[in-house]
């Protein structure tokens, strides 16, 4: 499965590792993601994986 977030779509970025001599190397900032388990409509339980800013959006949001 891939690193990306089932609600939102947040996926991986990539950037530069800045050394102190400023020598550039190619990173890759991965999303925080969390697995979390969703009640459906039929009463089956599925595991998604969620990023920890959307869980916190929807926490503050009541959902």
């Amino acid at each position: 499965m891939a690193r990306k977030c089932s609600i939102t779509g947040k996926g991986p970025m990539s950037g530069n590792n800045v050394s102190h001599a400023h020598n550039k190397t190619k990173r890759r900032f991965l999303p925080n993601l969390r697995t979390v388990r969703i009640t459906l409509e039929d009463g089956t339980r599925k595991k998604i994986k969620v990023a920890a800013s959307t869980l916190r959006t929807m926490k503050k949001q009541g959902a």
